[in-house]
């Protein structure tokens, strides 16, 4: 392939890379306005179309609503929840990918499509439920009370990806397993796992991600203590209007903690593939 041809290559990742960095690059634009750059029309380019100002980010750092408390929330919430779910999820799938089971005339397809079905009913519909049950075990506003809902709903996702991953595991491994003296408990641990690692990753950081962007039950379960960053950008919306300079500073302060999971994680979906099984 000569040079050109290899050049034409990158204009489709470069208009892609320009599709995606254009809307963070609104954010860090927006963050660094007051109110009269706001509403004077779209500029772009500090110092040159507006003059920046760090009110924003004072405000969502040291004001009287900061992202501290919401973004501890949503850390502790999410990293809780999510890890929960996949554990639970995992041996849930592991059950039902090497086990017959019956529960009444259901068997493992059709447990599994009961699981999956109930990442299908809208969340509006638990929500008054989960509230007259929370407010009766004085679970509202807690961090414990949205831990225990957002595993539920990612309990679903996790069951179904995990299976799959699970499946693409070969049995020859576990049965070599368990004649070198493994239980089934090892088995899992020692070699399905390593060699579902990827899987493993993928489905955390998707429930992860599921779990730190809700905002229904965040805002209805939560009034304070528990609150979220998701709840935190909703309040930015009041009587006088739209905040765009705030929102878009707390908007970028939650996007750093899934880039930093992303990089983290990524190495060990490359680690699980180049040598899970010789683990």
């Amino acid at each position: 392939m000569n040079r050109r041809a290899a050049g034409w290559m990158y204009i489709p990742l470069l208009l892609w890379a320009a599709f995606v960095i254009a809307p963070i690059w609104w954010m860090v634009v927006t963050s660094l306005k007051d109110l009269m750059a706001v509403t004077n029309g779209p500029t772009f380019l500090p110092f040159i179309d507006f003059q920046p100002t760090l009110s924003a980010w004072h405000d969502a750092f040291l004001g009287d609503q900061t992202v501290w408390l919401p973004l501890r929330n949503s850390l502790i919430i999410g990293i809780i929840s999510t890890t929960l779910a996949v554990i639970l999820g995992t041996l849930a799938a592991y059950g039902l990918a090497r086990y017959r089971l019956k529960a009444g005339p259901m068997r493992n397809n059709d447990i599994m499509f009961w699981i999956i079905s109930q990442s299908m009913m809208p969340p509006i519909v638990t929500a008054l439920a989960f509230f007259f049950l929370f407010k009766q075990f004085h679970l509202l506003d807690t961090q414990l009370g949205m831990i225990l809902v957002y595993m539920v709903f990612n309990l679903p996702l996790v069951v179904w990806f995990m299976h799959s991953f699970i499946n693409q595991v070969p049995i020859a491994l576990e049965e070599a397993a368990v004649i070198d003296g493994c239980s089934r408990l090892q088995v899992l641990s020692r070699v399905v796992l390593p060699v579902a690692v990827p899987g493993l990753v993928a489905t955390w950081l998707l429930a992860f991600s599921f779990a730190w962007n809700e905002f229904l039950f965040a805002v209805i379960l939560t009034f304070n203590k528990a609150t979220t960053l998701p709840v935190l950008i909703q309040a930015q919306q009041t009587e006088r209007g739209t905040a765009w300079w705030a929102i878009s500073s707390i908007g970028l302060v939650s996007i750093v903690p899934m880039i930093v999971f992303a990089i983290i994680l990524q190495r060990r979906i490359v680690t699980g593939l180049l040598g899970g099984s010789e683990r």
